[in-house]
């Protein structure tokens, strides 16, 4: 029904949603995920987790996303939201917990939280944002903490020119 969704409460809407999916999305639904190289979305930074049920900057959620070759593959990944585009979309930069990542200057460290169920130290890509609509949001996972989120945008500032 159309509509319906939209006048459920925004926890229960995106885990019917979810479920509708039925795990992995359809190339359609795929499709309205971008990611462009980061200068080229410089945006607003803003910090404002709310615990609403819905997506804030601030937060680290999981989303799918598709894989840097864009061939219509991808996976479900965390992504900290850092603001949002002009039509609504949120944007989120994907973390990692590959160590490999701690000497590469595209990827800094963000240290250890709930988004990871084994406690390890996860780093967060700054040089590729992700446009990701509310629906596209598969679950909320913790709040960075304002502190390290502060570092990230300082880095979005300093070398992307977002303000």
């Amino acid at each position: 029904m159309p509509g319906f969704l939209d006048s459920l409460p925004p926890l229960l809407a995106r885990a019917l949603r979810s479920l509708r999916r039925s795990g992995r999305p359809t190339a359609s639904s795929s499709s309205v995920v971008r990611d462009l190289p980061t200068a080229e979305r410089s945006r607003q930074i803003v910090y404002a987790p709310d615990p609403d049920g819905g997506a804030d900057p601030g937060e680290i959620v999981w989303a799918w996303v598709p894989f840097e070759e864009n061939d219509g593959r991808g996976k479900d990944r965390p992504l900290l939201i850092v603001g949002r585009a002009g039509t609504g979309a949120l944007l989120g930069l994907m973390l990692s917990s590959q160590h490999d990542r701690a000497d590469d200057r595209d990827w800094l460290p963000i240290g250890s939280g709930g988004w990871d169920r084994e406690g390890r130290e996860s780093f967060v890509r700054l040089d590729r944002v992700f446009e990701v609509p509310e629906h596209g949001i598969r679950r909320e996972s913790a709040v960075l903490a304002r502190d390290r989120f502060d570092r990230v945008a300082g880095e979005l500032r300093d070398r992307f020119g977002w303000t």
